[in-house]
């Protein structure tokens, strides 16, 4: 699946095109490498993704192209979170 849709899907942002953003300015990495919006994820990666002031470190569960709302949190488990 490709990054911009996951970090829709499972909510980790909002929109895919503020997904699409956020990866193509070079603040998402998976396994410690910077990632495009079109970078194939899968379950096992690990996503490193810079909010502002905040790195949260998310590791891949599952993938799936829908989800409702309450399983959403499922997709992923929240690593660490820090403050630059």
């Amino acid at each position: 699946m490709r990054l911009d849709k996951f970090l829709k899907v499972s909510r980790l942002i909002k929109r895919r095109t503020l997904a699409k953003e956020v990866s193509d300015q070079g603040r998402v990495t998976v396994n410690g490498q910077v990632a495009k919006a079109g970078t194939t994820v899968k379950a096992g990666d690990e996503l490193a993704i810079r909010f502002g002031q905040k790195v949260v470190t998310v590791k891949i569960n599952d993938v799936r192209d829908t989800t409702r709302k309450e399983e959403a949190a499922e997709m992923y488990t929240i690593v660490k979170e820090e403050s630059v």
